[in-house]
């Protein structure tokens, strides 16, 4: 059974429940209703097959299939993971924040789900494979997009761009390629 560990977990049931969502019915299971009453362990396991149902409640019953909108939701969320691990942070350094984020990634997942492939000091290339259903892979994939773009621009990065290589919802069998790119972080006068 694939795992998420709780730091992603809660903000699914903070919006699940916000919106009183957290019933049998529109694709949750008596097992998922369970989880989302109890208070979530930021550093605990959860089922990834929740995860994934949570979120498309969320799809549903929110935002529907507004991509924009889960992209902004990744940004917002950048705050809660730095919040709790502020080591991902290295002001004014977005390629070194880039690396501290694929080891961080890897460890909220007990399998490869998003990896940092390759890195330059104004470009990178992510791989996202959630190994979803196509509607929860493609939000997810947003949401990951917005939530490295947001990273960036708390890491100092200028004229952040983020666009899909390949999404494996379009290309079945291949993993989602994110590539970002950002200029240097300005100047401060001291």
């Amino acid at each position: 059974m694939r795992q998420v560990r709780g730091v992603l977990f809660v903000d699914y049931v903070r919006m699940v429940r916000g919106h009183g969502l957290g019933t049998v019915g529109g694709g949750l299971r008596p097992e998922d209703v369970a989880l989302v009453k109890q208070r979530i362990d930021p550093q605990a396991w959860y089922p990834m097959d929740t995860f994934e149902r949570l979120g498309l409640a969320i799809l549903q019953g929110i935002v529907g299939q507004e991509l924009e909108s889960i992209r902004m939701w990744g940004r917002y969320q950048v705050t809660t993971v730095a919040g709790l691990f502020p080591a991902i942070l290295a002001p004014d350094e977005p390629r070194e924040t880039m690396l501290r984020a694929g080891v961080l990634m890897g460890s909220f997942f007990d399998f490869p789900a998003i990896e940092v492939r390759s890195i330059s000091d104004t470009s990178a290339a992510v791989h996202i494979a959630y190994s979803m259903s196509e509607a929860a892979e493609r939000a997810a994939s947003w949401q990951s997009m917005g939530f490295f773009e947001g990273l960036l621009g708390m890491a100092g990065a200028t004229d952040i761009v983020a666009d899909f290589d390949s999404m494996s919802w379009h290309d079945k069998g291949a993993p989602t390629r994110l590539e970002l790119g950002w200029g240097p972080p300005h100047a401060h006068d001291d």
